[in-house]
């Protein structure tokens, strides 16, 4: 593939000049505004540089006689001059034909330049279009667009779906990259943790903002102990700032059959934790305030002992904006954060943030929650859930 960059005071020369040099096959990867010229920075003219590139196929052509002259022996010695005659022309010499496939090395090259070019594209998140890779990684850039993934990670993928269609032979439909982007994602996660409680810690806390569903995740996890797994369970909250919630979670308590323990400081906490200690697993309900406000986690470290035998969930919420998860996300990271729990996946149709903090901050997901059911809507999380997820699979994990 032959790269070029152009500049053009605007798109209709800067497309004079890609027809001139690379024919009317050329595409466009990409373009911007520069400024070029000046003098001592003022003055300076706006151009458009664009980046086209063009993917020669070999055709095979009438091979064109070149008229070569040699040199024909003399008849006789006397002769001084040679007669000139017309001889065949060398192969190393000939035009319009293709001497040979490019070599690997040659290839490698190219896709190591568009892998180059790639990183410069801006994605649609910055307010641009997408640009014209070959339609099935056009399609596949739409979604990842479409799905608020990161530019960083976009930028990953696309650049090996490029290699990868390349060495394919340019050949491979949407439904070969998709599966590409697959395994691309699911080796995004391979090392990270995944999954429900494990039980190999007594203790299991819920933290997060007010509002993302704290309360009703911890009763479904609670269920889920009870009714799947069998074990003898207990409550304890410490949110003492709403009466609604410690009333709403002994009601879930009593459906249950579960004991639950109020907690207003640290020693109250100490008792609840020997009142249970014949329990198989304690799960621990916290309040929800302002996460901007970073005396409410100091309150918390007060109240709760964080470094005895403790699993912590931080709940985010997916209808929240990015920059707040990871403001939240900021905030909590004073207490060891273990897991992450996306709730009001049903209200919503973009999962990217999900990806995002995962890869932002390598910590797993345990849990995702798709309504308000108690003990339903909810799920334990893997990479094929995720990935199913995003890229709008159904799944029945």
């Amino acid at each position: 593939m032959k790269v070029k960059k152009f500049v053009a005071p605007s798109m209709p020369e800067a497309m004079k000049k890609i027809r001139a040099e690379l024919g009317n096959d050329a595409v466009i990867l990409n373009s911007k505004m520069v400024q070029t010229g000046g003098f001592l920075g003022f003055f300076k003219k706006k151009n458009l540089e664009v980046i086209a590139a063009i993917d020669p196929k070999p055709k095979v052509e009438p091979k064109p006689v070149v008229k070569e002259k040699v040199k024909k022996m003399p008849t006789t010695a006397s002769r001084q001059e040679f007669d000139e005659v017309e001889a065949p022309p060398s192969t190393e010499k000939r035009t319009g034909v293709v001497q040979k496939d490019k070599s690997t090395d040659d290839l490698m090259k190219e896709i190591n330049e568009l892998k180059m070019l790639i990183k410069g594209i801006p994605s649609a998140q910055e307010g641009h279009k997408a640009y014209n890779f070959p339609e099935p990684i056009q399609s596949v850039q739409r979604l990842l667009d479409e799905q608020e993934v990161n530019k960083n990670l976009q930028d990953k993928w696309l650049s090996k779906l490029i290699e990868k269609w390349y060495i394919a032979g340019a050949r491979s439909d949407e439904k070969n990259i998709q599966q590409w982007l697959k395994e691309l994602i699911d080796s995004e996660m391979e090392s990270i943790q995944f999954g429900g409680i494990s039980f190999v810690k007594k203790y299991v806390n819920v933290v997060g903002p007010t509002g993302v569903g704290k309360t009703t995740t911890l009763a479904k996890i609670a269920a889920e102990c009870v009714i799947k797994h069998k074990k003898k369970v207990a409550f304890i909250t410490t949110d003492t700032y709403r009466i609604a919630a410690i009333e709403q979670l002994k009601t879930y308590a009593s459906i249950l059959n579960i004991p639950i323990e109020v907690c207003y400081n640290l020693e109250d906490f100490k008792k609840a934790k020997e009142a249970f200690s014949d329990y198989d697993i304690v799960l621990i309900d916290t309040a929800g305030r302002n996460f901007r406000n970073q005396q409410y986690v100091e309150d918390l470290k007060k109240i709760i002992d964080f470094k005895s035998d403790m699993q912590t969930f931080l709940v985010l919420s997916l209808t929240s904006k990015q920059r707040d998860m990871m403001e939240i996300y900021k905030q909590f990271s004073l207490i060891t954060i273990d897991q992450f729990i996306f709730t009001k996946t049903d209200e919503t149709e973009s999962y990217g943030a999900i990806l995002n903090m995962i890869t932002q901050y390598n910590k797993g997901v345990a849990y995702l929650t798709n309504g308000q059911n108690v003990p339903d809507d909810m799920i334990p999380a893997s990479p094929k859930v995720l990935t199913n997820l995003l890229l709008g699979v159904e799944t029945h994990e």
